[in-house]
């Protein structure tokens, strides 16, 4: 056999395991429910954790494979944040969570500020962790990290890094917040601020409120996911500002030319599917998808995000993790740490303004 197909049967190898760990991982839902009562980890968080045990059990890989997980790491990535996009509504600002918008957007300025200034000045990590970790914690995890990775060009390091930093202390939320705010006397209201605004994904959010339910003795109650679905649309603004950002960086530093046309600016300094993104958003806004349309397209988007992850472990070793990646984590314990206090001095301070 020729190294020519000998590669290409390699790339195809890798493409379909990534595939079939990122379904196998999105489909685990069931029984981790079973085992634990809810979702501990969500499909790409695990689908990532499998392939790097994976990689780690297995000699060094092929060329050919190791091409194939970049394939799966960027491609599936870029289709995933595409069917999101599906799954977003700008109208959904001005229904039911857009009381919590105030909270939302302090959040994310803190959650920016503190990653960019505590990563760059005390920590020393890479921008692009800091601006993952600000990001993630701020908006939706590991779809954040997913969007935001693309946009900044960040390494499979610095993405395994940020999606390890963000699971650990969203796992710690939202298993612990149901209880303490039931302990500390809040309100429904305010758990939906706190949940909403400072439990990362969506599915933690769930977790928390199926909690919270059985705490309040209410099956019915929705405010934690309704504030959630406000705060995750707010990566479409998030996404295009930092496409700015960046588009703005590449003129000062040459990769842009101070002569090009803005359109030829953005098109050099982030990937074009950022459009395609907000596009089927605004398609979803007018009610181009069906409510099961947009279903598909967000189970579409989960498997593919699991898939793309699945091909980000094959590229990192526990080895590089344990040495360079406590920093990351400890910055993700930071920036989670402030947007919590955020939240929290928030339903306190403003309690009239929640439950009025």
């Amino acid at each position: 056999m020729d190294e020519n197909r000998k590669s290409t049967l390699q790339m195809v190898a890798a493409v379909v395991l990534c595939a079939a760990i990122g379904m196998l991982a999105q489909n685990s839902a069931g029984l981790q429910k079973a085992a634990f009562g809810r979702v501990v980890v969500g499909g790409p968080m695990l689908a990532l954790v499998v392939s790097m045990v994976a990689c780690n059990a297995l000699p060094k890989l092929p060329r050919g494979f190791r091409d194939g997980t970049t394939y799966c790491s960027k491609k599936f990535l870029n289709w995933g944040i595409i069917a999101t996009g599906g799954t977003l509504s700008f109208a959904s600002i001005m229904g039911t969570g857009v009381r919590a918008l105030p909270l939302i957007v302090a959040n994310i300025f803190v959650s920016f500020f503190v990653a960019m200034r505590v990563g760059r000045r005390m920590l020393k990590v890479s921008d692009n962790t800091s601006i993952l970790v600000g990001g993630g914690t701020c908006i939706c995890g590991g779809t954040a990290i997913a969007t935001l990775s693309r946009i900044v060009k960040a390494s499979a390091e610095e993405i395994a890094f940020a999606m390890a930093a963000i699971f650990l202390f969203d796992t710690l939320a939202a298993f612990v917040y149901p209880y303490v705010v039931s302990g500390l006397g809040f309100t429904p209201g305010q758990f939906a601020f706190i949940a909403g605004t400072a439990i990362n994904d969506t599915s933690s959010v769930a977790g928390a409120q199926a909690t919270y339910q059985a705490i309040i003795g209410d099956p019915g109650y929705q405010g934690a996911l309704n504030v959630k679905l406000v705060r995750t649309t707010m990566l479409i603004f998030v996404a295009l500002a930092w496409t700015l950002i960046r588009s703005a960086q590449a003129r000062r530093t040459g990769e842009a030319a101070a002569t090009d046309s803005a359109f030829a600016v953005v098109k050099k300094t982030f990937p074009l599917f950022i459009l395609a993104f907000a596009a089927m958003a605004v398609l979803n806004t007018v009610g181009f998808f069906s409510a099961d349309g947009v279903k598909l397209l967000g189970k579409a988007g989960k498997y593919l995000f699991a898939a793309a992850l699945a091909g980000v472990g094959f590229k990192i070793r526990f080895s590089e993790v344990f040495s360079k990646g406590l920093k990351p984590m400890a910055l993700g314990g930071v920036t989670w740490a402030c947007v919590a206090i955020s939240s929290f001095l928030f339903a306190v301070l403003f309690a009239g303004y929640i439950n009025g």
